[in-house]
């Protein structure tokens, strides 16, 4: 967008915020929160996630008159909210186009089971998501949609919902390949240290392994000859291009770069995460990848996930890819927003 000509503000809270701080993203606003995740024993707990929140509906309404004072301090054309539900309701206040970008907007548990819960959940995001002008899908269209089992296109809506493909540009010639290590990636929230932990124990019996081991928290355990730590990188594809497999939580953008790089994943599945165990299921419906329940995860049966994951052979995925620019797709609708914003 800012190659093109246009001004881009950015504005988030949280890991987000500090992303794009890292990244240095002009025009940067820190806005209020609007939720917290929690969690317990490694994995995302629903119960603190929610008692963490109990003030989301005040915190809801503090994000939207934030971003409705940026909107009008900055008179944009248009607002991009990437799950950011503030965003939308400010828009929609001051009558300013809206486009809002997600992987998800239905809940449902493994293998499709429901309850009255996410039957309203579900339910209230899709009315909700009737005020923005249009849903950016940031995923490959059918069959290749890895988020398949979180998204429902609402009958009747078909025109305002784009599946662009991912945004980011991938070029395999720029990195360097190998089968060296087993990458290691989590997340940077404090409950999934057990599992980094875990692999510590497996890395100190199994000498043949070497962990490439990413954690943008803190007191992550200690490196060792083949357990290797790391803070925040600033090019994690460097570290993914020589690895023989990767083990992840399941987030949909890890699970495309794990895809494009032509390696199998192993998700540990967060028995709590819809949306991650939506999209294991996926993963090994397209014979990329493994996948276990965080409930049933021991030491042993990590081993045993890590045996079975060296022996898949990658599926040639960059083809897909390379017909597909995510980023020029989704910059065309955006830029349609403006237009129609102009007077």
């Amino acid at each position: 967008m800012q190659l093109a000509g246009h001004t881009v503000h950015f504005a988030g809270y949280g890991k987000s915020y500090d992303f794009m701080s890292q990244h240095r993203c002009s025009n940067l606003h820190r806005t209020p929160r609007e939720v917290c995740l929690e969690g317990e024993d490694g994995f995302f707990s629903l119960k603190a996630t929610l008692w963490c929140s109990k003030w989301i509906l005040l915190d809801m309404l503090r994000s939207v008159r934030n971003v409705r004072r940026l909107i009008r301090d900055h008179g944009f054309d248009c607002v991009v909210c990437d799950t950011m539900y503030g965003g939308v309701l400010a828009a929609r206040l001051t009558r300013t186009p809206c486009a809002f970008i997600t992987n998800q907007n239905h809940f449902n548990g493994h293998n499709g089971t429901t309850n009255p819960v996410w039957r309203i959940l579900n339910f209230l995001i899709r009315r909700y998501l009737r005020l923005a002008d249009h849903v950016l899908v940031p995923d490959y269209a059918p069959p290749d949609t890895v988020s398949e089992y979180n998204i429902r296109v609402p009958e009747g809506e078909e025109g305002r919902y784009t599946f662009t493909g991912p945004f980011y540009v991938f070029d395999p010639a720029r990195y360097e390949y190998a089968e060296e290590t087993i990458f290691t990636s989590f997340g940077g929230e404090p409950y999934k240290l057990p599992m980094y932990r875990m692999l510590r124990g497996i890395a100190d019996q199994h000498k043949e392994y070497l962990f490439d081991v990413f954690y943008t928290g803190a007191e992550l355990p200690e490196s060792s000859d083949n357990f290797i730590s790391h803070g925040y990188v600033p090019n994690l594809y460097e570290h993914l291009a020589r690895a023989k497999i990767a083990i992840v939580h399941g987030g949909l953008t890890t699970l495309h770069e794990a895809l494009l790089f032509e390696k199998p994943v192993l998700i540990i599945m967060d028995p709590n995460h819809p949306e991650q165990q939506n999209n294991a299921r996926k993963i090994v419906d397209m014979g990329a990848g493994t996948a276990v329940d965080g409930r049933l995860l021991t030491k042993e049966v990590l081993e045993a996930k890590i045996t079975k994951t060296l022996a898949i052979v990658p599926r040639p995925f960059r083809g897909v890819h390379e017909m597909i620019n995510g980023r020029q797709h989704a910059m065309a609708i955006i830029e349609g927003l403006c237009r129609d914003h102009q007077p």
